[in-house]
């Protein structure tokens, strides 16, 4: 039995798999508020009490930079080191990886029902993947083929400096700089950052917006949810809320194709984390792909490169299939591929 994690700044989710049912079907789950509590330890080792399973070994997709074994969690006072969380839960072995990482490893595992793809496109089979994830940072990973696998690596590319593509970007680039010394994509394109742009709407660009939407949105305790529904709602959307999830959505667009570019990911983008699920209409609109495809001379390159949304809980799902993997083996090896072919030929 293998516990399995996806240990974001907002939640935790939690589940135990086996190597009978695969990376897809958890045998227990549970999802909790992360900032309610001390430490991850405490969380596994409630979640396990009341599973009432006993697990041999562990594997936990982390936000954060993952360095010989220990992990800084992004927006959580957390350490995590999977010599200590081997110890505190007395498993076998426990793997740490960068929570795009994980994500990244779920790609080849992916079903058809696990996508909503927003541009078929013309993949490249064994090309490279690119996978872009606006949660509550901004995430980017990407895969390539090696020896005959996909093999996941980590990066930390949401922490790039932001570069603007029109007028209204750059006043907003301004506007973020009286307020940060470094503005990265991820203060502009995730769910941190969907509250500043909102704030450079009101109070640079001076959108209306009705009162009580106003006062809605800054009593609320999280304004990023409360944003996004008042800009997707169906009976009295809010022009400023529209403005900022498009202006989003645009810079998503933009510097997921920058991501594409850069690790020519002729064999696909996957775009993950909470945010993308949670804006499809806009999503949905030309603005993303607009945004994603212009990039010059590559622009028609940029046009061929399929573009999916993952709508299924992708991050736990790659943490238990490498954990599954790992723990039947005892050196590092690259998850077999088996749909990635069927996936990337779709």
């Amino acid at each position: 039995m293998h516990l399995a994690g996806d240990i974001g700044g907002t939640k935790t989710a939690l589940g135990v798999f086996s190597e009978e049912q695969g990376p897809h079907k958890a045998l227990a789950q549970a999802e909790v508020h992360s900032a309610d509590y001390p430490s991850l330890e405490a969380i596994a080792q409630e979640f396990l009490a009341k599973a009432g399973v006993r697990v041999d070994s562990a594997c936990f997709g982390i936000a954060g930079p993952v360095l010989a074994g220990r992990a800084k969690v992004t927006n959580l006072p957390w350490i995590v080191d999977q010599a200590a969380m081997a110890k505190a839960l007395n498993l076998r072995a426990v793997h740490l990886l960068n929570d795009l990482e994980a994500i990244a490893w779920a790609v080849p595992e992916l079903r058809p029902e696990d996508v909503d793809t927003l541009n078929a496109g013309e993949p490249v089979a064994q090309g490279n993947i690119a996978v872009f994830a606006p949660g509550t940072g901004l995430g980017e990973s990407f895969l390539t083929w090696e020896t005959g696998e996909y093999r996941a690596h980590s990066s930390e590319g949401g922490h790039a400096d932001f570069a603007p593509t029109d007028e209204t970007q750059m006043r907003l680039l301004a506007f973020m700089r009286e307020r940060l010394d470094h503005v990265s994509y991820e203060h502009v394109c995730s769910g941190v950052g969907i509250p500043h742009v909102y704030d450079f709407f009101r109070d640079r660009e001076k959108i209306s917006e009705k009162p009580e939407t106003a006062a809605r949105i800054a009593s609320a305790s999280d304004r990023t949810k409360s944003i996004i529904q008042s800009a997707l709602d169906p009976a009295d959307p809010s022009p400023r809320c529209v403005a900022a999830i498009e202006t989003v959505v645009s810079i998503m667009g933009a510097e997921a194709g920058n991501l594409a570019l850069k690790v020519l990911a002729v064999g696909g983008v996957y775009l993950g984390g909470g945010i993308p699920v949670h804006i499809v209409p806009i999503l949905k609109s030309p603005r993303f792909l607009e945004a994603f495809r212009h990039k010059g001379r590559f622009t028609q390159m940029m046009s061929r490169i399929p573009v999916h949304l993952m709508i299924s809980k992708v991050g736990i799902a790659g943490a238990a299939a490498y954990g599954l993997r790992m723990a039947s083996k005892d050196t590092v090896d690259p998850i077999r591929p088996t749909n990635a072919d069927r996936l990337v030929s779709a």
